[in-house]
């Protein structure tokens, strides 16, 4: 019987990600794949829009995980930013930083934008996807519950939507759910069908 994913039967794929979160939703996918870290500096040129970003830095791990993809090399990169009131939200590195990102998210509208790097040996295709969600607001006491609780020190905008924080404090999402996790999963799943077979 022919598979969903017969074009990509050939393929190794390897996911460049560290995150538990992209690691469940790519094998819900139906794919095999392996684990690559790309240790680069999650940093990128002024002047880039909110989309352009993890975009930009999605290729940026891509690249640097597989700079001569092998013949049979399928990678798949990602990164994702939480964008509110002109603000650029990655991982917080403190407490203190994760508070100050969940106060300001807090009664507000924000974007999350994942970007996404598919590479092969003859193919680099790089796409992004975008969620608004709105949060209501949130008080000290919910926001120190939730940062001690579950120290969410790895998640842009220092919050995991599938977690307490998003069962009560998220009001609206307009957009895809898995890409607030971090892999829009739709659209990937659209770009991988398109891709040649192997070889």
């Amino acid at each position: 019987m022919k598979q969903v994913f017969d074009n990509l039967k050939d393929y190794h794929i390897l996911l460049v990600s560290g995150s538990p979160r992209r690691r469940e939703l790519l094998e819900r996918l139906g794919l095999t794949f392996s684990i690559g870290r790309s240790e680069v500096e999650e940093t990128y040129p002024e002047g880039l829009s909110c989309e352009e970003i993890p975009q930009y830095l999605s290729r940026l791990k891509a690249m640097h995980c597989s700079p001569a993809p092998e013949p049979d090399s399928l990678v798949i990169a990602a990164d994702t930013i939480v964008c509110c009131e002109g603000r650029v939200l990655g991982k917080p590195a403190s407490y203190q930083e994760a508070f100050d990102m969940l106060r300001l998210l807090s009664g507000r509208r924000h974007r999350v934008i994942t970007g996404v790097t598919i590479l092969t040996r003859s193919i680099v295709r790089s796409f992004h996807a975008v969620t608004t969600v709105t949060f209501a607001p949130l008080t000290d006491e919910e926001i120190d519950f939730y940062l001690t609780r579950f120290r969410p020190y790895d998640k842009a905008g220092a919050y995991g939507i599938q977690e307490w924080i998003g069962m009560i404090g998220v009001k609206d999402i307009q957009g895809s759910y898995y890409n607030v996790m971090g892999l829009p999963v739709f659209r990937l799943y659209d770009e991988l069908k398109q891709l040649p077979p192997c070889c």
